[in-house]
C-alpha cells in the first residue's frame, strides 16, 4: 500500500488528523465518527513516511478487544508491528520483563478477582462476608486506588468525594488496608498496582526508565475521556517530558467517573499542551439522520461546553419510536412484540439490543423473551470464551487439529464435533439449552466463514486462540440485553431504550448537577448504539395493576412531543379489530390454533400438497438463511412453508392470503416463492 492510499479513504477532518503526525494531538471524536479509522491511518501514515518505526508505537486502549481490532487494523495498513494493548496488559508485559533484574525473585502473581481476598480480610477482621456486601467494597477500593487513596485518608477522601460507601466508611478503610496486606504478604498484584508498581519502577530505576523511554517515543491513547489519575500517572512516567502523543476521546461520552475516571484530562489538553493540534470528528457514519438528530437534542440542555454537534451521513431512516405502559411486565412485552416485527421484516436478532440502566432489569425482558420465543444473549454475564460448552469445543478442536489430514473438510469436521456435544440442526426452546446452542452454532458459522476464505482446521483453532485472546467473540444469534454502560463502544441496527423513568435514568441517587450530566450523557451513548431503528419506552408502574406513580425522565422534556405524552399502552394495543372466523377448506370447522389457521385447515384433515415443492421450498429457505445470516424460522416457519405447498399460490393476493405473510415478506421473497410454485406446476403438467 502506497502512504497516499492509507489517506484516499479519510474523509478531510479524518485526513487532517491521519497528516497531523507529530507533537501533541487532541482529536474530539463524536460518536459513529470513524475515530478508530482516523487514529490507525494515522499511525499508519506516519510509519510509512518515516516519521516513526512502528516498533516505537505504543497505541493504549481500554479493552483487549478494542486492542487486538487496533492490531488488526494496523496490520491490513502495513504497519503490523505496533504495539496496541491495553494499559494493564503494557505495563504488566514491562513489570514482568524488568521485575527479576532490579526487584529480584519471580514476578507477583496477578489476581482477576479482589474478592477471594476480601474474604479472607473478613475473617481475619471477624466480620460478615456478604458477596453482594463484598463486591460494593471492591469498587470503593478500586476507586479509593486509582485516586491515588490510600487506606488511612479513605474515610475522608470518599466523604468529599460524596461516594455512598456500602458500609460505613471506616470499615471500607479497615478492609482496604488488611486487603493490601495480604496481597504484598502473599506476592499477589490486582490490576491497579500493575501500573502503580510499574511507574514506581521507571520512577526510581533510570535505567529502566530508559529502555521504555527509548522503546516507545510515539503514544496513542484511545477513549481518553475515561483516563483516572493512576492511568495519567503511567502515560506520564512514560512520556517522560516528550510530547509526540495523540489523544482521542468524546466529553459526550464520559460516563465512568464513578471508577475515578475523569474527562479533565481530555478536556484540558490544550491547556496542558498549549502547541497541541485539537481536531474535531462530527460526521457520523454510524446512525440516520433520525437518530442523529434525537441524540443532539438529547444533549442541547447539557451543562457541558465541549458538546459535540453530530451531523449525519447516512440516508434517512424511521422516526425514533417513544411509548408509554402501564407496568414493567406490560412493556417488556411491548418490547418483544416490536423485537419480533424487526425480525420478520428481516433484521437479525443479534443486530437489535435491549438497553437498561441496571443489570437488575434485564429479568422481566428475560422472562418476555422466553415467552415469545426470541433468542437473548447477556452481555456482561459471562465472556464467551469461557461459557463451559465453547472450553470443551474448542478442547476437541484443538485436538482434532493435531492429527487433521489434508483434505480433511473444515465445515465437516467442525460441525461432526460440534453435534458431538449438543449442535442440532433446529435450536431448542429456549432457557439454558437455547444458550448452549447458539454458542456451538456461532463456532460452526465462524469455520463456515473461514472455510469459505480457504482455512483449513488448524486455521480455524488458531483464530479461536486469536479471539480467545482479544475477547472477539464470534456474533451469536440472539437479542442483545444489556446495561447501557456495558453498551459503550458498541452498535446495533436497532436499540430499545426501556424503563427511561425518573428514578432510573437519572438514577435515584444522582444527586449533584455533575452526577446529573452523567446520567444525561448515558441516555445520549445509548440513543448513539442504533444504527437506523430506536426505541425509548417507560413503564408508570412496577407491577401488573400497582400504583402508576412512576414518571418518564426528565432527559425527554421536549423529546417526545411532551413529557407525558402517552403512547399506546397494553391494553390499547389489545384492542384490535376482532377477526372473522377462519374455517377449514376441507371440513369446514372453525379454526382455533394458530397453525391450523395459518395452514387454512384442522391438523387431523387430509393434507395434499406437492412434497417437491415443499422440499424446494425449504432448500430456499436454507439458501436465504445462510446468506442473510438469519434463523431459517426468520425467513419463513416450517407450518409457512407447509401452507405455501398446499395452496400453491401462482400470484401476490395468494401469497398475502397466507397467515403470516406480509407486505414485507411479499416484497422480500414473494417473487422467489411465486417462481418455485410456478416452476413446480410445469414440472407437474409436463409429467
Amino acid at each position: 500500500m502506497r502512504p497516499d492510499d492509507i489517506l484516499a479513504a479519510l474523509d478531510p477532518e479524518q485526513r487532517e488528523v491521519a497528516e497531523a503526525v507529530r507533537g501533541p494531538v487532541c482529536v474530539l471524536a463524536g460518536a459513529g465518527t470513524g475515530k478508530t479509522r482516523a487514529i490507525t491511518h494515522r499511525i499508519a501514515h506516519a510509519v510509512r513516511n518515516g516519521v516513526v518505526d512502528a516498533q516505537g508505537v505504543l497505541a493504549v486502549t481500554f479493552t483487549t478487544r478494542a486492542a487486538g481490532e487496533l492490531r488488526q487494523r494496523l496490520r491490513q495498513l502495513g504497519a503490523p508491528g505496533v504495539q496496541a494493548r491495553t494499559f494493564h496488559a503494557a505495563a504488566l508485559r514491562q513489570l514482568t520483563y524488568f521485575w527479576p533484574r532490579v526487584i529480584g525473585g519471580d514476578p507477583p502473581k496477578v489476581i482477576e478477582s479482589k474478592l477471594p481476598l476480601l474474604i479472607d480480610a473478613c475473617r481475619s477482621l471477624r466480620r460478615n462476608q456478604d458477596r453482594s456486601e463484598l463486591r460494593d467494597i471492591a469498587s470503593e477500593i478500586e476507586w479509593a486506588k486509582v485516586t491515588q487513596i490510600g487506606p488511612e485518608d479513605y474515610a475522608e477522601a470518599a466523604k468529599k468525594a460524596g461516594r455512598t460507601s456500602p458500609v460505613p466508611a471506616e470499615e471500607v478503610s479497615r478492609l482496604y488496608e488488611t486487603y493490601e496486606t495480604l496481597r504484598r504478604d502473599r506476592h499477589l498484584v490486582d490490576f491497579e498496582t500493575i501500573l502503580e508498581l510499574t511507574a514506581a519502577v521507571m520512577t526510581e530505576h533510570r535505567e529502566v526508565a530508559g529502555e521504555i523511554r527509548k522503546q516507545y517515543r510515539y503514544f496513542v491513547v484511545d477513549e481518553y475521556q475515561d483516563v483516572n489519575p493512576l492511568q495519567k500517572l503511567l502515560l506520564d512516567t512514560w512520556l517522560g517530558g516528550r510530547d509526540d502523543l495523540c489523544v482521542v476521546g468524546d466529553p459526550n461520552q464520559t460516563i465512568y467517573s464513578f471508577t475515578g475516571a475523569t474527562p479533565r484530562y481530555l478536556t484540558g489538553f490544550s491547556v496542558e499542551y498549549p502547541n497541541a493540534t485539537v481536531i474535531k470528528l462530527v460526521r457520523d457514519y454510524r446512525s440516520t439522520p433520525q437518530v442523529v438528530s434525537l441524540a443532539n437534542r438529547v444533549l442541547d440542555r447539557a451543562r457541558t461546553p465541549h458538546k459535540l454537534a453530530l451531523i449525519a451521513q447516512r440516508p434517512d431512516g424511521p422516526e425514533p419510536v417513544f411509548a408509554e405502559y402501564d407496568d414493567e411486565t406490560a412493556e417488556a412485552e411491548g418490547v418483544a412484540r416490536a423485537v419480533r416485527k424487526l425480525v420478520t421484516g428481516g433484521v437479525p436478532t443479534r443486530e437489535i439490543a435491549v438497553l437498561f440502566r441496571v443489570n437488575a432489569q434485564s429479568e422481566t425482558y428475560e422472562q418476555a423473551f422466553s415467552k415469545a420465543g426470541l433468542p437473548y444473549v447477556l452481555r456482561g454475564a459471562d465472556r464467551f470464551f469461557e461459557r463451559p460448552e465453547v472450553r470443551h469445543a474448542v478442547v476437541l478442536l484443538r485436538g482434532a487439529a493435531r492429527s487433521a489430514e489434508p483434505g480433511d473438510t473444515l465445515t465437516l469436521t467442525v460441525h461432526h464435533i460440534l453435534s458431538g456435544i449438543g449442535l442440532t440442526p433446529e435450536p431448542p426452546g429456549g432457557g439454558k439449552a437455547r444458550e448452549k446452542w447458539e454458542s456451538l452454532k456461532a463456532l460452526a458459522d465462524l469455520a463456515e466463514d473461514l472455510a469459505a476464505a480457504g482455512a483449513d482446521l488448524p486455521a480455524f483453532v488458531a483464530e479461536l486462540e486469536r479471539r480467545a485472546s482479544e475477547q472477539h467473540a464470534p456474533p451469536v444469534e440472539g437479542v442483545t440485553l444489556a446495561s447501557l454502560h456495558a453498551a459503550k463502544g458498541l452498535e446495533w441496527d436497532a436499540v430499545f431504550l426501556v424503563g427511561v423513568t425518573e428514578g432510573m435514568l437519572p438514577i435515584i441517587y444522582a444527586e449533584t448537577s455533575e452526577q446529573i450530566e452523567e446520567e444525561r450523557r448515558l441516555l445520549y451513548v445509548g440513543v448513539t448504539r442504533a444504527r437506523a431503528h430506536l426505541g425509548v419506552s417507560w413503564a408508570l408502574a412496577r407491577s401488573p395493576g400497582g400504583r402508576r406513580s412512576r414518571k418518564p425522565s426528565r432527559f425527554l422534556d421536549g423529546l417526545a412531543g411532551r413529557a407525558t405524552q402517552r403512547s399506546r399502552t397494553p391494553a390499547a394495543a389489545d384492542r384490535r379489530p376482532v377477526a372473522a372466523p377462519i374455517s377449514c377448506r376441507i371440513c369446514g370447522k372453525t379454526l382455533m390454533a394458530a397453525a391450523e389457521q395459518k395452514l387454512g385447515r384442522c391438523a387431523a384433515c387430509p393434507a395434499d400438497y406437492d412434497e417437491a415443492l415443499l422440499e424446494a421450498l425449504k432448500a430456499w429457505r436454507t439458501g436465504v438463511a445462510k446468506k442473510e445470516k438469519l434463523p431459517q424460522w426468520a425467513v419463513f416457519t416450517d407450518v409457512t412453508l407447509q401452507a405455501i405447498a398446499e395452496r400453491a399460490p401462482v400470484s401476490e393476493q395468494d401469497l398475502l392470503a397466507i397467515t403470516g405473510i406480509g407486505r414485507v415478506k411479499l416484497e422480500r421473497y414473494g417473487e422467489a416463492v411465486l417462481e418455485l410454485c410456478r416452476a413446480a406446476a410445469n414440472h407437474t403438467e409436463g409429467a
